[in-house]
């Protein structure tokens, strides 16, 4: 059951939402059963939007671009049908359901075997299979009404060409070895025949007599023209980063001081140099432009703990000590702690310019929680006493939200959600009142009774699964930036440290393309347009901190090398180690990272031996980001431990053990 559901929602969202129009090839592919095709134990990502291995080092080809292809083909019930690359046999099996007759060949037996064996377990007995060259076509079943090449080629082999039947169609990748166009050739008489491009695509080469050598398969690179290839064009582009203890490293963001907001990301949660390339921009954002909000991907309360320390704020007794939740090195990291002393230092130097630090998340609801009736017991005591009452239902679950959502699958909380925008708005209401009493503590309390509202429904919502969530907690990241801004005045400036699946504008990657999610970079673009600036940032391999489930221990991880069909490999062929794209200066460079190809995205859970379907997804790069740091090889950031805490220091300080 579980596995039709995807199944349905693969072709809503995959397919139908991104122009496969034709119903026939719908219904195809809601009746294949894709799981039946991976590899054991991949069943649980068959119906993610991606390529998955197969065994022999290829791949069963993405859903999205099997459509496209069987769409491309207009197959009919009695057309004869060539498939060259036949992998596991699911894209034959889809044709199997359009055409009369399929017959597929595959380079590799082990696939061949086993791709006869699904087929003939599920039924599907007008299929073929073969072990051979598929550049050379089946000539005994020739000719054909359509022939379907799953892999690249150079220029499109004659032999295929000749076996079409007149008004055939050959669907075919042609291009280099990691990057192509899918061609549509229709013969149109003996000698003749019409050309249609279909769009980008990449799809391991074909080897064979009138394909790619197997040598040059293997090879590191094509060996295309370099002034053509995608890594020399990034290799042009990139400006080398010094150190960042070096000066230069933050002049060179002077480019962007001038935004009023300023998206600083990261390809995991969990790697030094994200955490100091953003530290160092930060500083020189703050110190030489003006920017005096720094809002990060924390919860508030917590973060409001470090803004009381770096400005020098009043200590709140018997408060828990910030950053103690799952995942505790996200943020109690040396390279962290280093950027708060900075920021201390810089608001004692200078109080007429002094930065404050904020929390966007929506997490800590208990925490929020406890800080609206802190503040109303000091200011309010009657309002505290109905504080209490409109919070009492949410109390069972303030230690462990999560069960909360699982509560209302079988229960009506409604009531919760009643309560806790009552509580907000009572609060708000006031605001006249009570900012006499001190404006900042009133900011904190406001901003936590919106946590809190927000966070009630984040759980309760969160069971139903889909987009909803995300973009409820996306939309409360920016709704507390906006507000801060405001809060700040006409003058205020943000820089914002969050993940890149956060930064990056979701329209251009398959967040928003496939599953309607946004994010707080395509809610910043929309409203600061030209006023904002995206920074994303990227490695190729190294160690990261993160776990390998979630609420686990904290491990240092090797990151796998990353994929050649990457953009991180993209970055890495260029052969630079440090570097800076500023797509504004590059245009051409921006447009052909404007492409969707795999980007990786490493939270702080990190699962190698699942990486592609776990961390990998779809992007265009060069529109997703206004600019782009790259650091080839990188480290994982270090927890603080015992040796790090330093005695005699504020009430304040936060990164006590």
């Amino acid at each position: 059951m579980a596995f039709e559901q995807a199944r349905k929602r693969m072709v809503t969202a995959q397919l139908a939402r991104r122009g496969v129009g034709d119903v026939r090839v719908l219904e195809a592919m809601a009746c294949v059963p894709r799981e039946a095709f991976v590899t054991a134990g991949m069943e649980e990502f068959a119906y993610e939007d991606s390529p998955l291995p197969i065994d022999e080092g290829q791949t069963i080809s993405q859903p999205f671009i099997v459509a496209v292809m069987a769409e491309a083909a207009e197959l009919a019930l009695h057309d004869r049908v060539l498939e060259v690359g036949a992998g596991s046999g699911y894209a034959a099996a889809i044709f199997s359901r359009l055409a009369g007759q399929v017959f597929a060949i595959e380079r590799h037996p082990r696939l061949t075997e086993a791709a006869r064996e699904r087929c003939r377990s599920l039924g599907y007995d007008n299929i073929a299979l073969k072990t051979g060259d598929g550049s050379t076509g089946w000539p005994e079943q020739a000719p054909f009404d359509a022939i379907l090449v799953a892999a690249g080629v150079a220029a499109p082999p004659a032999a295929l060409r000749q076996q079409l039947k007149i008004r055939g169609r050959l669907i075919v990748p042609v291009g280099g070895t990691d990057e192509q166009r899918l061609i549509r050739i229709r013969r149109t008489a003996e000698e003749t025949f019409e050309e249609d491009d279909l769009g980008g695509v990449r799809f391991v080469p074909l080897i064979g007599v009138q394909g790619w050598p197997e040598r040059r398969s293997e090879a590191k690179s094509s060996r295309r023209d370099k002034a053509d290839s995608l890594a020399e064009m990034i290799a042009q582009a990139a400006e080398e980063l010094p150190s960042f203890e070096d000066p230069n490293f933050g002049k060179l963001f002077d480019r962007i001081g001038k935004k009023r907001v300023v998206l600083l990301g990261e390809a995991s949660h969990g790697t030094s140099e994200f955490y100091r390339a953003r530290a160092a921009i930060t500083k020189r954002l703050v110190r030489e432009h003006g920017f005096n909000i720094v809002a990060v991907e924390a919860d508030w309360p917590d973060a409001a703990a470090v803004d009381r320390y770096v400005r020098q704020g009043q200590s709140r007794g018997g408060e828990e000590m910030p950053f103690q939740r799952f995942p505790t090195w996200m943020w109690r990291n040396i390279e962290f702690m280093e950027f708060v002393e900075w920021l201390r230092g810089h608001n004692e130097a200078r109080p007429d310019a002094a930065c404050g630090f904020y929390g966007l998340d929506i997490y800590n609801m208990r925490g929020s929680m406890a800080a609206v009736l802190s503040y109303l017991d000091q200011v309010d005591p009657e309002a505290a006493r109905v504080a209490r009452e409109n919070y009492g239902c949410l109390t069972p679950w303030q230690r462990d939200p999560a069960t909360y959502g699982r509560a209302v699958l079988t229960k009506g909380y409604r009531k919760c959600e009643d309560a806790v925008i009552r509580q907000c708005r009572a609060l708000l209401e006031k605001e006249f009142v009570y900012v006499r009493q001190g404006g900042d503590e009133f900011l904190d309390a406001a901003q936590n009774a919106r946590l809190v509202a927000a966070a009630e429904r984040y759980y309760r919502i969160m069971y139903y699964g889909g987009a909803e969530s995300w973009n409820l907690r996306d939309t409360h990241m920016f709704e507390t930036l906006e507000h801060l801004l405001d809060w700040h005045g006409a003058d205020a400036k943000a820089v914002v440290w969050a993940h890149n699946s956060h930064i990056g504008d979701a329209r251009e990657t398959e967040m928003g393309r496939l599953r309607e999610e946004l994010n707080i970079g395509q809610l910043v673009r929309e409203k600061f347009t030209t006023d904002a600036a995206l920074v994303g940032q990227g490695t190729h391999q190294g160690t990261v901190a993160a776990a390998s489930d979630w609420d686990g221990e904290m491990e240092i991880m090797k990151v796998n090398p990353s994929r050649r069909d990457s953009f991180e490999r993209l970055c890495h062929e260029s052969a630079q180690p440090r570097f800076l794209l500023d797509f504004s200066r590059h245009p051409d460079l921006a447009a052909r990272l404007s492409t969707p190809r795999l980007e990786r995205f490493i939270g702080v859970i990190y699962r190698p031996d699942t990486e592609l379907q776990s961390h990998y997804a779809e992007a265009a790069p060069g529109r997703q980001f206004d600019l782009f740091l790259w650091f080839d090889e990188t480290m994982a950031v270090t927890e603080i431990g015992p040796e790090h805490v330093r005695t005699g220091v504020p009430d304040t300080y936060p990164f006590g053990v």
